[in-house]
Parts: structure tokens; sequence; C-alpha cells
């Protein structure tokens, strides 16, 4: 009987125990990140071949205490290592130091083991082994716990995790020990139905999970173990043992298999996966495609389970954006997969809740140092539920209310006409009143009042007192708290002043529009981040998108992008000099699962981005400020004065048969006569206005530009 150790990552010791015992493992005793047993060659053969889970299984050599280097070696010179290599065996020495130990330096321990071993083979033979770091004849291994030291044979020689079928991996690729305990938590194995991995990335976890289904040792494609090279082997027994493992998994592969589809929107990740799907045999069982989160639809007439390692984020920026995509990602599984099962991997413990899922199970789990969850759960029946605005009816007091009365008129109209068109973002009140210069929007459950700055001959506390009286209808009228209102004083802006940020409470509310979602901010700027009255265009480009080739010049937050690539545009740009704004653009792409390799966001002025574009699309939204100036650059962007050469810009860059759309809100606003020589040129302003604002026919202006044939 041999003392044995398999070591493995802090969180799966449960797992690891109940492979060693099903090895033949006997008194099994599980420590943090290890699990040590007695046993057989046979049992320490076993786990070598076939735990999914362990990182490395050693064989002791010698414990004993030790208070200095010196004492180690000593120790470690009595070791009769000529049971375990000769002098022409090459080998190593590795080191891991734990709970205060008494020696300090791994490396320089390392090495006191290693010249006891050379010393002991010179003394007793006058040759030494050579040392090789790289896959040697024999891997020894020193621990040292406080001042107990172990010396033993790594018979797994390299990490287990290292399976074979691995060639290329994507950035912090999942180590297949730690892929496959995710499978095994997720409680899939017990139950094998559909898998789904949405973003499968170089595809651990399919795989994984096809080689629990299959019966698949994973050590049965590894090349190299640590004791081929080790006097004690047993080849017969090993060879039994590897002839057990290929009759397992060739009976394996005539089970009725249940459907394994991974997506990954990025094609450098799905060629990987699908290398290395092949490296594994599993070609014929998984099905990997290219395809954004956002497109995720279940297969006809199924249910199963849905099993993600989702991105990290460890910046601050990349926090918000994970954070955003966990929320996307909810809204998704509860809008299409009501009652799959679903478990998700994150890094970030606090951002659980995110997804407005219940989770049944929660794992504390690592990869490597970073502490993660595993969390697991039921998609709930009942999907997502739209809120609906239900006006409470008017009181005998508020009859006499002018105010009150043409709101209620307008919102008996207007909520009407949103409810058939599914929009949920709109204006209900625009200065319809002298007496009351105001505007009210409703984005879902919450209303955004702003008034606008009275003129000086109006006494300003009779216009306070009409703007808390309008507040206090708003209220309610819609059965408001005053923590779904949000106020604001509009005046008349010049330059950049209308983006720039009003306060800091960095609160982000989302909101629904057509297929799209998107984040608005009631506080912090002047405008939210969703600008109403382009929601007509917005529409007009999604149902335009599919298969082009989109960009997006003046993006800021990126709502028009996100319209596009949710039509199904082949790739998109979105282009602006503001990184808030196109953080933000990013934000929202990732509450709409869209990833940026196929959205692209540039910083950058869009004059100067254009000149130096070689790249052409198919379809091109401008819609630039009215005034705005740059002080790196000394630039001045004037839309009157300037858009003539921006439309050439961005004509120079639109494909033969393409179409480019410009917006503007200038009222005063007049397109260059010479453009419409040049260029086919159609107004569509007023099919560009929707009927909540139809009061205000020059809200904006917009126009469609074409190549002559």
């Amino acid at each position: 009987m041999h003392e044995l150790v398999a070591g493995c990552a802090a969180g799966l010791e449960g797992l690891v125990r109940e492979e060693v015992e099903s090895c033949g493992g006997q008194d099994v005793q599980s420590g943090t990140g290890l699990v040590r047993w007695r046993g057989t060659l046979l049992s320490a053969y076993r786990c070598c071949l076939w735990s999914r889970f362990a990182s490395r299984i050693f064989l002791e050599l010698s414990r004993f205490s030790i208070g200095s280097e010196a004492e180690l070696y000593a120790r470690a010179l009595t070791i009769d290592w000529q049971n375990h290599l000769t002098a022409d065996t090459t080998f190593a020495v590795s080191c891991t130091l734990s709970g205060d130990a008494v020696l300090t330096h791994s490396q320089y321990a390392a090495l006191k083991v290693k010249d006891a071993l050379a010393d002991h083979f010179r003394e007793k033979t006058g040759k030494r082994p050579s040392v090789k770091t790289d896959r040697p004849d024999v891997q020894i291994h020193l621990h040292v716990e406080k001042n107990l030291a172990t010396i033993s044979l790594d018979l797994s020689g390299e990490s287990l995790h290292r399976r074979g079928y691995r060639d290329l991996s994507g950035k912090a690729p999942l180590k297949e020990t730690l892929g496959a305990a995710i499978v095994a938590l997720s409680g899939w194995q017990k139950e094998p139905v559909v898998l789904i991995d949405p973003m499968c990335g170089t595809g651990t976890l399919l795989i994984e999970a096809a080689m629990m289904y299959g019966d698949s040792a994973p050590g049965l494609s590894r090349s190299y173990f640590g004791f081929w090279g080790w006097l004690g082997h047993d080849d017969d027994l090993w060879r039994s043992l590897v002839t057990e493992a290929v009759e397992k998994e060739e009976q394996g592969s005539q089970k009725k298999w249940p459907l394994l589809i991974g997506y990954d929107c990025d094609p450098v990740a799905v060629a990987a996966a699908r290398k290395n799907i092949e490296r594994a045999g599993l070609d014929q069982y998984i099905k990997v495609h290219q395809a954004e989160l956002a497109t995720l639809a279940p297969p006809p007439g199924n249910t199963g389970m849905l099993l993600v390692n989702l991105p990290y984020g460890e910046r601050l920026s990349e926090k918000e954006l994970v954070a955003h995509l966990y929320r996307g990602y909810g809204r998704i599984l509860r809008q299409r997969f009501p009652g799959w099962k679903t478990g998700v991997f994150l890094s970030n413990p606090e951002l659980t809740d995110s997804f407005g899922l219940p989770w049944q199970n929660k794992y504390r789990l690592f990869n490597g140092p970073i502490p993660c969850r595993l969390l697991t759960g039921e998609v709930p029946q009942e999907g997502v539920q739209e809120f609906v605005w239900q006006p409470k009816a008017p009181s005998g007091e508020e009859r006499d209310n002018d105010f009150g009365n043409r709101l209620r008129k307008n919102l008996g109209q207007i909520l009407k006409w949103a409810s058939r068109q599914g929009v949920s973002c709109f204006r209900v009140y625009d200065r319809d009143l002298p007496d009351f210069n105001l505007t009210v929007d409703l984005y879902g459950k919450w209303a955004h009042i702003q008034e606008y700055a009275p003129p000086k001959t109006v006494d300003p506390e009779l216009a306070a007192m009409r703007f808390a009286f309008a507040v206090k209808t708003v209220k309610e009228i819609l059965g408001l708290r005053s923590d779904r209102v949000f106020l604001k004083t509009r005046e008349r802006q010049k330059g950049k002043k209308q983006y720039e940020k009003k306060g800091d409470q960095r609160k982000m509310y989302e909101v629904r529009e057509g297929a799209c979602s998107f984040l608005v901010n009631f506080t912090d700027y002047l405008d939210t981040g969703l600008f109403l009255d382009h929601r007509p265009v917005r529409e007009r480009i999604f149902g335009m998108a599919r298969g082009k080739r989109f960009l997006n010049l003046f993006g800021y937050t990126g709502t028009a992008t996100v319209h596009a690539a949710m039509g199904g545009a082949a790739g998109t740009v979105t282009v602006d000099l503001s990184a808030t704004y196109l953080q933000w653009a990013r934000m929202n792409f990732a509450l709409n699962g869209l990833g940026e390799v196929n959205n692209r966001v540039e910083q950058a002025d869009c004059l100067a981005w254009l000149a130096e574009c070689r790249s052409t699309f198919d379809l091109i939204f401008v819609d630039p400020p009215t005034f705005s100036n740059t002080k790196k650059e000394k630039r001045v962007f004037d839309v009157q004065q300037d858009h003539g050469n921006l439309i050439h810009k961005a004509m120079s860059r639109l494909a033969g048969e393409g179409v480019l759309i410009f917006s503007t809100n200038f009222r005063r606003f007049e397109l260059d006569g010479d453009l419409g020589e040049q260029y086919l040129v159609t107004d569509i302003s007023r099919d560009s206005l929707a009927f909540d604002f139809s009061r205000n026919q020059r809200i904006h202006r917009c126009w469609e530009v074409r190549h002559r044939p």
C-alpha cells in the first residue's frame, strides 16, 4: 500500500474524493486543495487515467520534520533514490511552501533536494542523473508545510488538466479540470439533455461534458505521465487499464447522444473550438457556430440546459460592461428559455443578482487565484412581464385642472398608440400649454420631466409654482412614486454644453425599444442617452441593416448601432470623440448580447477618421451635433457650415448601392443645394417623425442620400 495525494483547485475536493473512492482509495481524507488516501498502484493509475478534477497525483516517498535547508538536504540524502531512477534517468524537482513554512524560498529548497539526489547517486555509483526541466523521466515534488517536509513522486508528471486535445487557447482559457467540475456541479451529467454553451470560447465545457457522457477517460489522449520513467512502473498494469478505458469509450460512442451546441461571436475562438473538438474525437457530437449572444434561441421542440463561463471584468470599466452583459443574459434567458436549467460561472460574486434569476445552488470555486462562483438554477416559466401604464381616474378637483386635462387627453391617445406599436419610451406632453412650458417623457416605468427655463418676463416664483404643480399632477395621474420621477431644467445650450455632465450618480436604468434594450441616465446629463424623436430613424435602420456593413458617425451612446446589429448587420463601426459615450455604447452592446468583435467602436474626430478610413459601408448614419469644438485639435464643427464636407467624405466610404441617412436637430438648418446635384437626395423628415412628436414637425430634419447611377 502507498500513501497517495491528489492535488486540486480549492472547491473541488469533494469531487476528487468521490473519484478517489471509486478508484479504490482507502482511508480517504480531504484538506484544502488536496485529498489523501492509502492505496495500491492500481488506485494511483486509475486516478491518473480517470480523474477529471484532480490536478496532480503524488506517491509519497518520505515525510519528515526539518528546521533548515541543511536538514532538508540531509534527510533527502537518506532516501533510497536507486529504487526510483537510474543514473541515466532525467529528473526535475518542484517545490511548494504553505502554512508559514520554516523555509522561505521554494526554488532554493528544490535545489537542496536536487543536490541530495545527485550526491546520493555520485556516492553510490560515481555517476549522477541529469536534470531536465521539460518532461523529465521522473518528476520529484517537495512540499513543506510549517516544519513538515514531504517528498513525493509526481505520477502525473504535469498537470492533469492537459488532456491532449487543446491546441489553441483563447484569452484566459478555462482549465479542463475546472471545466469538468462546472459540468459535474451543474448536474447535467445526471440527466443529460440538450446542452448549449452560448459563449463557448475554445469549447472546454462542451468537450468535458461530451467526455463525461461518452465515458471517455481524460488521460487517454495524454502523451506524457510522470511514472513512465519510474523504476516502480508496472507497464502491464497500466496497459490493462488503458485497454479497459478504450473499451468503455467505444461503448459510450454507441449511446444516443443529446444535442451539444456551442456559440461564440469570435471567429478565432470558434475555429479553435472546432480544432479542439476534432482533436478530442468529438466532432460528430458537438457543433459550434459563430453567433452573437443576442441571437441565442432554443432548438425547436427541445428543453435542456444552458451552461456558460461568462467573461471576467478586472478593471472598473470592464466590470461595468460585465454587469450589463449579465443583466442582458438573464433577460434573454427569461424571454426565450423558460423552464430550462442553467448554470453560469463568473468571477464577480457581487454581480450574482444582476441576472434577475433565482439561483438554487451557489458553489465557491477558483480559476487559478481568482475567486469565482458557479450559480445553478432553473429559468422561471413566466418569462418577462412588460410594464403597463394605468392612469388614475380624475377626482373632482382635477377636472378643472387645464394641465391635468391636457395630460389625460394626450395619455388617452398616446398610450393606445404605444400599446399597438409596442413602444415603451415616448413623449406624452410637449409644451402644449403656454403656462406649462415643459415636456413629459415616459421611459418604461419612469417619468422624465424637463422644464424649459422661462423668459425674463415671467415671474420666477410663479414659474416655479407652475412647475411644482405640474410635477404633482403628473405623479398623481400616473400613480408615480417620487423615486420614479426625474426633473431637469433645460436652458438654451451652446456648443458641447448639452453633452456636459450635470451630476455623478452613475445610475443607469434599462428600457426597451423594439427588439433592443438601452441604458438611460436621468440625472447626470442633460439628455438621457436615448433621443426619443429619433425612434423612427432607428426603426428604419433596423429594417434596412440585415447583411449590411453599418457605420454610425457621431455615434453617441450607440443606440442606432444596436438597432443595426439586432437587425442583422454583418458588422458595425461606431465613431465618436467622447470616451464616455463610447463606453456607454459598449454597455448598450453588452446589455443586448452584442460582442465588440463584430461591433467595433472608434474614439476619433469623425471628419479626421473618414479621411483615413479605407473601408466601405452599405449603410451609414450621420447625426452630428449642431456645434462642437475640440480643445486638443482646436477644431470647430458647425453643422450648417460643415455638413457638405462631412457628407461628401462619408459618401466616399459608401458602397455603390448603399444608403446614407443624415439627420440634424438644428431648427434653422438648410441642406446644401450642391448635394442634390451630385447625389440622389430624398427628404424623409415627415416619415421620420413619430406620433408622439407630431405636434413639433421641425424637431429634426432627415434625408437619405444615395450615389447616382
